[in-house]
């Protein structure tokens, strides 16, 4: 769902998007599944449709319930970056900029997860899981460094170490019974946010990039991206006021420092930008992302961990947020209020700024935006002063048109690994607020008997609740506080409710739970045209060569730039396939894929005509790696177009080919297609389109190839 501006809309590929599934078993007894997915956030809509999909995939046989995953023991965390499709999240305010419901959008994330998860289920074995943990420095700062302040000098004293952002990473170190690492799942506190609200292209942002770095370290040579035996998940965790953009917010017009308070530069917040540690938000990335891989590489080779024993077990509550009565003490209470942003939330933040006049900070309202917010729904009295200091400009938890505008129920789950306990929190938690998160659970379990237990906090999961900061943090009012959805009191009755279910867990006592939320599917609007037919001029084909490469190029310094005459790529989005292949010609004359559109080295880029009705180019680039094999290469691009009739016609294009008899350090290469069966599974997070689907219906399948061309190390 991007930076949520309407203008930035998904124009291609630079890094397909992964599910990363792990399932972690007592042997015949009880399960947990995690699943960290490259996208946003969870959704309600996600975690239940991938739950029935897996009853189709893993039916019960013999009595034997095959599934594993449930909803009490599911978590699909999203790793937050900015740079995903929206439109899967069935509570209106998330689809204003995407046009309404996207269908596609969740299918896509559906099908991915519920194969990961398939897969790994497939897969088991015997292993182990050891914990290693360490600090990551200069890799994250904190960007509402004023609220953080707010909270008491003497817990702050407790953090003097890490300072105002949580530097440690926390890994599970996968190995199977003969001690080889399988894989790694680990939570360190950054925004997906080192690509900005310019990017056009779907990635993974710095987690997907420290994920791809790490599993092609660790499995074969030659191995595609999703295919390898080794997965590496970077997941997310409270997050919610840390950003990568190191070299910290200052005006753009100016040079100087944005207001300390406000993040704005003459009073306008879209003057006050944060950048990135490298010279564009690309490099940037990569910095940020190859920090967590080359930590994550050591943690998975030291010896200083501790290995998990004992139980697996889990629970699962829905809460209802809007109206939670919490206890503060002994004597007294507070509840928690339905759901409203306040002004500052349309402040956006220096990694995203927002629009019109809105400022972080903002204690007041506004008559003319609060007439404007009261076309959607007019906060009560009782709800002004449930949600005070916070002036509110959208009253989202009691607006019903067309239907819900935020989650009142939630999802909370807490599992258990032996000594290690993983909170699964349907939000983004300030770093002070996950800290008091973590201690409470952690006094819960050291009371109740658990030696020495560890803390996860996984975010973004199952659902999403926008914010949580601590009560301090929030009578500041910057982004995070106005953007914390159910009141001054919304981290209290999460840290209530999460002691709570962790003691139901501890004594196994069954956990009290509201109803589920309410499925909206049916009450779903999307004003996102279908594409009706895929066109082409007179006398061209589609896979056609519209810019063909050149005879030859530089490895480590050329990048190959070419075009196809193409058609809608929602036509279908490949699932475990891919929109490109730069293809390596073997010394049997055979053709052998060499990157696909998951690698970081290439880039898919669409360029539509008319949307309903029109014709459209895919362009590629190939931006050559220095460790590139000499030799000659093609570049391929895969489609499928929709015709006005049906019929089952394929359509290949090749371009004139030449061949340059005597290459240099020529290696065969192994094409791998097939699927690689994990015990921790990678997916592709593009839709299942089968052949059958596709037969001899309206889609028809197409592909194309350049010329061969020369990559060598110096021009002729």
């Amino acid at each position: 769902m991007g930076y949520a501006r309407a203008n930035q809309n998904g124009h291609g590929i630079h890094q397909r998007l992964r599910a990363r599934a792990f399932v972690m078993s007592e042997p015949y007894a009880r399960t947990v599944c995690f699943v960290s997915v490259d996208i946003g956030m969870g959704s309600d809509l996600l975690t239940q449709r991938v739950i029935a999909r897996l009853e189709e995939l893993l039916p019960i046989q013999d009595g034997f319930d095959k599934r594993l995953c449930h909803l009490d023991n599911l978590s699909i965390s999203g790793t937050h970056t900015h740079s995903a499709p929206g439109g899967f999240l069935q509570y209106a305010l998330y689809q204003i900029t995407s046009l309404g419901f996207f269908e596609e959008v969740l299918e896509v994330y559906v099908e991915g997860v519920a194969q990961a998860i398939r897969r790994a289920y497939d897969n088991l074995q015997v292993g182990s899981i050891a914990v290693a943990q360490e600090r990551l420095q200069g890799a994250s700062i904190n960007r509402s460094p004023s609220s953080y302040l707010l909270n008491p000098v003497e817990e702050r004293d407790l953090y003097v170490e890490d300072g105002d952002t949580d530097k440690r990473m926390l890994q599970l170190n996968f190995l199977n019974a003969n001690e080889k690492p399988i894989g790694a799942l680990n939570w360190f506190a950054v925004h997906g946010t080192s690509m900005n609200s310019s990017n056009r292209l779907i990635t993974g942002d710095n987690k997907g990039y420290a994920s791809y770095l790490m599993e092609k370290h660790f499995n074969e040579n030659g191995t595609l991206p999703g295919k390898g035996q080794f997965v590496a998940a970077f997941a997310s965790t409270n997050l919610g006021d840390v950003s990568p953009n190191t070299a910290g917010p200052r005006c753009i017009d100016t040079g100087l420092p944005c207001d300390y308070y406000t993040s704005t530069c003459n009073g306008r917040t879209e003057l006050c930008i944060a950048f990135g540690p490298g010279k564009n938000m690309i490099e940037s990335m990569e910095i940020i992302g190859r920090k967590q891989y080359v930590l994550a590489s050591a943690l998975l080779g030291t010896s200083n961990v501790k290995k998990l024993k004992g139980r697996v077990a889990s629970r699962h509550s829905f809460i209802n947020m809007a109206n939670l009565t919490v206890r503060m003490n002994n004597t007294t209470f507070a509840r928690t209020c339905p759901a409203a942003l306040g002004y500052s939330f349309a402040a956006g933040t220096t990694d995203g700024p927002g629009d019109f006049d809105f400022t972080q900070g903002t204690n007041t309202s506004n008559c003319i935006w609060d007439i404007i917010g009261g076309f959607l729904s007019t906060p009560s009295t009782e709800q002004i002063q449930c949600h005070a200091p916070k002036p509110i400009l959208l009253n989202t938890g009691e607006a019903s048109l067309p239907y819900a505008w935020d989650p009142n129920i939630v999802p909370i789950s807490v599992f258990r690994i032996g000594s290690l306990f993983i909170l699964n929190v349907p939000g983004e938690l300030t770093t002070m607020a996950g800290r008091r998160l973590r201690k409470a659970v952690y006094e819960v379990v050291r009371s109740n008997g658990v030696a020495d237990p560890i803390i996860a906090i996984a975010g973004l999961a199952n659902s999403y609740t926008h914010y949580v900061t601590t009560f301090e943090e929030y009578s500041g009012q910057r982004y995070e506080a106005a953007s914390t959805l159910y009141g001054p009191h919304t981290l209290n009755g999460y840290i209530q409710e999460f002691r709570r279910i962790t003691l139901d867990l501890l004594i196994n006592r069954a956990s009290a739970s509201t109803k589920a939320p309410t499925d909206l599917t049916r009450k779903q609007i999307t004003v996102i045209p279908p594409v009706e037919l895929d066109t082409i001029g007179l006398g061209r084909k589609f896979g056609s060569v519209a810019v063909d490469s050149k005879d030859q190029y530089i490895r480590g310094n050329d990048t190959v730039v070419v075009s196809f005459r193409s058609a809608n790529p929602r036509n279908n989005p490949r699932i475990e396939g891919t929109f490109l292949s730069i293809d390596y010609l073997d010394n049997d004359g055979n053709w052998q894929m060499q990157y696909n559109d998951g690698d970081w080295c290439t880039r898919f880029i669409w360029k539509g005509g008319i949307v309903r009705l029109g014709s459209s180019f895919a362009e590629i680039h190939w931006k050559i790696p220095s460790d590139t094999m000499r030799g000659i290469y093609r570049v391929c691009h895969y489609g499928t177009r929709k015709s006005l009739l049906g019929s089952a016609e394929s359509a290949i294009y090749y371009a004139p080919e030449w061949i340059i008899s005597n290459l240099l350090g020529s290696i065969t290469a192994n094409m791998i297609l097939q699927s690689v069966k994990l015990a921790i599974a990678v997916s592709d997070q593009i839709q299942r389109f089968t052949a059958g689907s596709l037969g001899h219906s309206r889609y028809k399948e197409f592909y194309g190839c350049t010329r061969a061309f020369l990559v060598h190390d110096h021009a002729n």
